[in-house]
This record gives structure tokens, sequence and C-alpha cells, in this order.
């Protein structure tokens, strides 16, 4: 890949990884004193947290599985010949920052769950982009095809932020 579209790859995914912090961390808050005071962990998978009036709320499953999968495409994209050991550690170690900081700071519920489920959507991000480097058979373009579009995405992004920042001044 070159420099410039690996560049690139990095830049869309610090900011994606900033996006992130702030709806998994900040729950999308501008102001510190509107956060929850919550400080809780759960360690039973798929329990608890996700059983709302005796039923599975698959609903907060499916979004911490999609939520990550961004991140496995750009991961997938910075290291093809990395194994894929290599590949889930940072998503791992990312989702298990995001759940300690939830603890330590009071501000959420860290859940076996999410870290279960958000590695998982880092690991599905992988296979995609694997599968469409197969169908395509170049992965230069799908690379730079992908990248223009999460550019686009990402410019959107932070323009919807900017318009909720505005709108909460």
């Amino acid at each position: 890949m070159e420099k410039s579209k690996s560049k690139l790859t990095k830049i869309l995914l610090l900011i994606y990884v900033i996006i992130l912090t702030w709806i998994i961390v900040f729950k999308m808050q501008f102001n510190i004193n509107r956060l929850p005071y919550i400080r809780s962990i759960n360690l039973i998978p798929f329990a608890e947290s996700v059983i709302i009036n005796g039923k599975v709320y698959i609903g907060e499953i499916i979004d911490n599985l999609i939520v990550f999968i961004p991140v496995g495409i750009y991961i997938e994209m910075l290291g093809k010949e990395v194994n894929f050991f290599k590949k889930v550690m940072p998503i791992l170690l990312l989702t298990l920052i995001f759940e300690s900081l939830q603890y330590i700071f009071h501000i959420g519920a860290t859940d076996i769950t999410d870290i279960i489920m958000n590695t998982l959507g880092g690991i599905v991000g992988i296979l995609i982009i694997n599968i469409l480097y197969k169908i395509f058979k170049n992965d230069e373009k799908v690379n730079k095809i992908l990248n223009i579009l999460a550019t686009i995405c990402t410019v959107g992004i932070l323009c919807l932020i900017t318009i909720l920042i505005v709108a909460n001044l």
C-alpha cells in the first residue's frame, strides 16, 4: 500500500477511535456533569446488563458488534500481512480500555458481554474486508474505495457532531 493511503487509513482509524471514545466512554455527552454515576461489573456473558424485563435485549448486543466492525476493517487494511491474532489483539485491548475507563471513572457498567461483542465486531470487520479482497482480487483498489467511503462518512459524522455541539452551547 502506498504511504499516503496508509497514512489516510491511520488518520481515519484515529478519528474513529476518538468518536468511539465519545460514544462509549462519554455517552455522547458534551458536559461531564451529565455523565451517569454508575460503577458496576458484569462478568457473566449475556446476563444482567442485556436482560430487561426478563427478556434479552438484543439491540445493545448488536450495536456493540456493529460499532466495532470499522475498527476491524481499518486494522486489516493497515496490516494485511499480520497474523489474525495480532489483528484481534488491538481490538480486544481497545474494548478493554473502554470498559476499564467506565469502571474507573464511575461512568458506566463494565460488562463482559460488551467486550465479547466489540471484539466479535472487529473480527467481523476483518472477515468482511478479506471477503472483499477475494471478490475483487485487487487489495489496493478495495482499500482506496474504502478510504474514500470512510472519509465521506467521517466528514459527515464530524459535521453532525459539530451541529450537536453548537446546539448544546
